[in-house]
């Protein structure tokens, strides 16, 4: 299918301007899946905020031109698909590394991460981080603690204080004849 002028000029705009949006980029080979299959994989990753888009090469390589991302276009041979994912980068590397198991002639090549290049094994270890609210909460969770223990260590000293007033208060009224 050939495009006009035109056409290729918005879809260059169109693909820079969601590399510009995209919290993180996927880069996979899709060789021999059919259609259909695309269709439901693209269904399924629309679903959790991922936008995956076939595009020929060498416009890839024209929207990253001049960006941060330039350095990348070696990668984007063969059969390319891009996913971008504008919300939780840890779901969309999970949502695909999935689908990269369940569908074998769909590899995962590599992917970004703001200006930086994620290799399979640094996707796969994004994958396997719990999803962002257990993150959340365990961060709140380190944070409550200390002023916790501060407040602990804080309230024993004047309760410390407290039990020898009372210690010296029991012992004096021993002392004293009745």
């Amino acid at each position: 299918m050939r495009l006009d002028r035109q056409k290729k000029t918005e879809l260059i705009e169109d693909v820079q301007d969601k590399f510009k949006r995209a919290k993180a980029t996927f880069i996979a080979e899709y060789k021999g899946i059919k259609a259909v299959e695309m269709n439901e994989i693209r269904k399924a990753l629309r679903e959790a905020s991922i936008d995956l888009k076939i595009v020929r090469n060498t416009l890839a390589r024209r929207a990253i031109k001049g960006t941060e991302l330039e350095h990348i276009s070696g990668e984007l041979t063969g059969s390319t698909a891009i996913a971008f994912s504008y919300k939780d980068a840890a779901q969309a590397a999970k949502a695909l590394t999935q689908f990269a198991k369940d569908t074998p002639n769909l590899k995962l090549k590599m992917g970004t991460l703001g200006a930086k290049v994620l290799s399979l094994d640094e996707i796969k270890g994004l994958a396997e981080l719990p999803p962002r609210e257990v993150l959340l909460g365990k961060f709140l969770g380190s944070l409550k603690s200390p002023s916790t223990g501060l407040v602990g260590v804080l309230s024993g000293v004047p309760r410390k204080f407290l039990y020898a007033l009372n210690a010296i208060q029991k012992k004096k009224a021993a002392e004293q004849p009745a």
